[in-house]
This record gives C-alpha cells, sequence and structure tokens, in this order.
C-alpha cells in the first residue's frame, strides 16, 4: 500500500468514527420519568454549571445570543468576568451561573 492510499485511508477512518462520535453525544436521551417535586438533589450528576464546561461551541454561541438581548446584565457579567480573568472556555460556567441567577 502506498503512502498517499495509507494517509487517505486513515484520515477516511478517523472522519468516520469522529463523525459517528460527535452524532453519539449531541443526541440527548428523552426523559423517561419525572422527578418528584420534593425529591432531594442527585448527586451523581454534574452540576449545570460543570456541564457547560462541556457544550460545544454551537451552543454556546446560541445562549450568547440569547443573554446579550438584556444588555446591561450581559455587561455586568462579562465585566465581572473579566475582572475575575476568566477566558474561553473557563468563563463559560461564571457567565452561565451570573446570567441565569
Amino acid at each position: 500500500m502506498s503512502r498517499t492510499s495509507f494517509y487517505l485511508t486513515t484520515a477516511i477512518l478517523a472522519a468516520a468514527l469522529s463523525g459517528a462520535a460527535i452524532a453519539q453525544t449531541s443526541v440527548s436521551p428523552p426523559a423517561t420519568r419525572s422527578a418528584p417535586a420534593n425529591s432531594a438533589k442527585d448527586t451523581s450528576k454534574p452540576s449545570v454549571s460543570t456541564q457547560v464546561e462541556t457544550w460545544t461551541k454551537a451552543q454556546w454561541e446560541a445562549a450568547k445570543k440569547e443573554w446579550a438581548k438584556e444588555k446591561t446584565k450581559w455587561a455586568d457579567c462579562r465585566k465581572q468576568s473579566d475582572k475575575q480573568m476568566l477566558e474561553g472556555r473557563k468563563s463559560w460556567p461564571f457567565l452561565y451561573k451570573c446570567m441565569t441567577t
């Protein structure tokens, strides 16, 4: 097998596998049951702010677009994030908490 064929086959295989992984992670399972209103918080699940760290860029951009409608609050949250020197994905959980509380 020539090098070109090898690299082409490897690239196609990698693309196929990463596409399958993306398809699996982007689909959220449907809710199977509703939790009782006064049940204790499930500590085995990561908090929403922790889940925000794993959002895709598209999910983050959609949230930012929605939050930017509240100009004053969005500007204040971004200013607080800047004061704490949070950048990139590290700022996402902070901004999420700030905008949803």
